[in-house]
């Protein structure tokens, strides 16, 4: 029988918010920490977003932040500073809170051990400067495996390399769902995407309108604004991306995938809480 794992990707406004961020980091401790109470057993792996503190610090360096429909332009100006922010100051703070709090972590970066191999995206439509992508045929089990076994909890920052020497700005969910994938070559895996709302919603204002159970049928209505059915358009634009690599994750042998509240997590673990995503 497999080993549990819990790949948990922190993002959306809680990487900004220092009291939900730290409610958060001390239940994801008391469930993966060196002195867990709770039954769920496995392992814990951390990856996180980058919020909006790069955008912070970068205007007050005097950097503009560029955006395309929602995406990052991560220019060579923006590059320095997404990597101070992610890979250093986000972080190394997840990771001293994660210690103040009973779990032995240790923080790093997709570049560092070559744990994420990527490219930079080719320029098409628009150019999105250095932003990586992921090569999944290249990513392999072995260095997290030495990780995991150590007894370490990996906290990974949104950074990647090409290979070449250059550090890539990379999607966190993207990576997550990656990880995840490969991960469940050798571990029982559940990916758990947790930000601030409760689940998926199917209005986006209301926090009780969350979708229990999401089936790929039903997603593609949601998601279709032309959907026969009238619930089409319900899914807004930044959580497809989410979602897409959901379904992936479940289709590539990760056991299950839930979606929800990042200081319910013990609650998403045990499906009392969030969004079930069911490949069915």
């Amino acid at each position: 029988m497999k080993e549990k794992l819990y790949i948990v990707k922190i993002g959306g406004n809680i990487i900004d918010d220092e009291a939900k961020l730290s409610a958060f980091i001390k239940l994801f401790a008391e469930l993966f920490g060196n002195n867990s109470s709770y039954p769920f057993g496995g392992r814990g792996l951390l990856i996180h977003g980058g919020g909006k503190v790069a955008t912070k610090i970068g205007d007050k360096l005097g950097i503009e932040s560029k955006y395309v429909d929602g995406r990052r332009i991560t220019d060579a100006e923006t590059i320095d500073v997404v990597t101070m922010v992610y890979g250093g100051l986000v972080n190394k703070k997840i990771v001293a809170q994660l210690q103040a709090n009973g779990c032995n972590a240790i923080g790093v970066t997709g570049a560092d051990a070559n744990l994420i191999p990527a490219s930079k995206r080719p320029v098409k439509e628009i150019d999105y400067g250095f932003v990586g992508d992921v090569k999944s045929e290249q990513l392999t089990v072995d260095c997290w495996q030495l990780l995991l076994n150590s007894g370490l909890t990996p906290v990974v920052a949104p950074l990647t390399h090409d290979g070449k020497g250059q550090i890539l700005n990379t999607n966190a969910d993207t990576m997550a769902q990656e990880v995840a994938k490969v991960l469940s070559s050798v571990y029982e895996v559940t990916l758990i995407y947790s930000f601030e709302k409760e689940g998926v919603l199917l209005d986006v204002n209301d926090e009780s309108s969350v979708i229990k159970e999401l089936k790929w049928e039903y997603y593609q209505q949601l998601k279709n604004p032309n959907s026969p059915s009238g619930v089409g358009g319900k899914i807004f634009a930044g959580m497809i991306p989410k979602l897409d690599n959901a379904f992936a994750a479940l289709n590539s042998g990760v056991r299950k995938v839930i979606i929800g509240k990042a200081e319910k997590l013990d609650e998403l673990i045990t499906g009392a809480s969030g969004t079930s995503i069911v490949n069915e």
